[in-house]
């Protein structure tokens, strides 16, 4: 009599959600694969396979079957499955366990967890207090080298 009877809805943030500024994901299912060129603004989704340039405005998601093969550039990033060649990401890089990433990374700030493949070379890219860019590099060629950049990451070891 006095109560209502509207139920409340329950909503889950999560890191693989898109993100808040774009309200839309493009989504690349499992079983696809695309070769070419790729521009989004909205945040993209990618569980099949994509060899090629992506260029996002927003927030890429490399599911846990996902494998990218090129060139990315994006805001963001989440990484569970595999990606080889260039990334550029500008603010936040978020590899999970689940990943294996491999060449020239660049990024704003670097979350790798426990378990996560990475090789290659990886580099921040910030601005000083002047705006000014400023690129520390940082090349992983050893465990050690990783374990420094992410913990207990595991390595792919070069044969020369």
């Amino acid at each position: 009599m006095f109560g209502s009877n509207k139920k409340k809805e329950t909503t889950k943030t999560s890191a693989i959600m898109p993100s808040s500024t774009s309200h839309s994901l493009n989504s690349l299912v499992e079983g696809t694969i695309v070769e070419g060129k790729i521009k989004s603004q909205s945040d993209i989704r990618v569980d099949g396979t994509i060899k090629g340039n992506l260029t996002c405005g927003a927030k890429v998601i490399i599911g846990p079957n996902g494998y990218i093969e090129g060139e990315i550039k994006c805001q963001n990033a989440v990484i569970e499955g595999r990606f080889q060649g260039n990334l550029n990401v500008q603010e936040l890089l978020n590899i999970r366990e689940t990943a294996s990433v491999s060449g020239e990374v660049s990024y704003g700030k670097l979350n790798v967890q426990s378990g996560a493949i990475i090789s290659g070379s990886y580099r921040v890219s910030s601005q000083d207090g002047n705006g000014k860019s400023k690129d520390t590099q940082r090349i992983v060629s050893s465990r050690s080298d990783a374990q420094n950049i992410a913990g207990k990451a595991q390595i792919k070891e070069k044969v020369n």
